[in-house]
């Protein structure tokens, strides 16, 4: 289920693909404008959505094999990878509107997919790690988790607001408002990262933030929390009467 603050989270994504989608439209290079009108439109609009899917999908694979990369060095090798599914989809898209697709064309193609691809993910890759750095300069005065456990984590995940820790045999995923990810760390040891945070444990393998906490149900007895993530977490009976005393549901 896709929650609000998904949806709050993506309509900002959604303006920038239409803007740029339009902007490309209106410029119409490579003889896109051949296309006409709502051709191009829909042309450019839908590689810049295929181009953010595939970007999203590569920048969380890299963040988790190489954390460490610079701005200008991720901008460099995910415009490289985003432009193999963006190529594809104009091979594809100049098959079907003719004339027949060369192999020979297949250089050139990839190429000026790059082209465009270096200038949005450069732009993207730098104001995303600007407002990171907005955001770890800024003081609000709340509490955080503990090194211990954000040392741990790819570097987009280290400052988002942590909604959820969840047990997974001998891993932890970590739950934030940028994504979840994966590490090597026992639950107990993340609970004592995250004691100076408003939170509690809700069954033997999770542990929540209260303020992710959207929605409670019930059923079969049990009661289930809904993140503001969308997640659903289980609350058990051996947790269940220290959260009602405690006012979370």
């Amino acid at each position: 289920m896709i929650s609000t603050e998904q949806i709050r989270k993506t309509l900002p994504t959604i303006g920038v693909i239409l803007a740029v989608g339009t902007l490309m439209s209106i410029l119409g290079p490579y003889d896109s404008h051949n296309l006409g009108v709502p051709g191009v439109w829909l042309y450019w609009t839908g590689l810049m959505a295929i181009g953010w899917i595939s970007g999203r999908v590569f920048t969380a694979w890299l963040a988790r094999i190489y954390p460490d990369l610079t701005p200008l060095l991720l901008s460099l090798v995910l415009s490289t990878l985003v432009a193999i599914p963006v190529s594809t989809a104009v091979i594809i898209l100049q098959a079907v509107m003719g004339p027949a697709f060369r192999i020979i064309q297949l250089p050139m193609v990839y190429f000026m997919v790059w082209v465009v691809s270096v200038a949005v993910t450069l732009v993207s890759v730098y104001l995303e790690r600007a407002r990171e750095g907005q955001g770890e300069g800024t003081d609000t005065g709340t509490a955080a988790p503990g090194p211990a456990l954000t040392e741990k984590l790819p570097p987009h995940l280290r400052r988002s607001r942590l909604l959820a820790l969840q047990a997974e045999d001998h891993y932890l995923r970590v739950h934030t408002e940028a994504g979840d990810g994966l590490i090597l760390m026992r639950l107990g040891d993340a609970i004592a990262a995250v004691e100076t945070l408003d939170g509690a444990r809700t069954h033997r393998s999770w542990w929540v933030a209260r303020d992710a906490v959207e929605r409670v149900s019930r059923g079969d007895g049990r009661a289930t929390l809904t993140l503001a993530n969308g997640v659903e977490v289980p609350v058990s009976r051996t947790y269940a009467p220290k959260l009602r005393e405690a006012g979370w549901y």
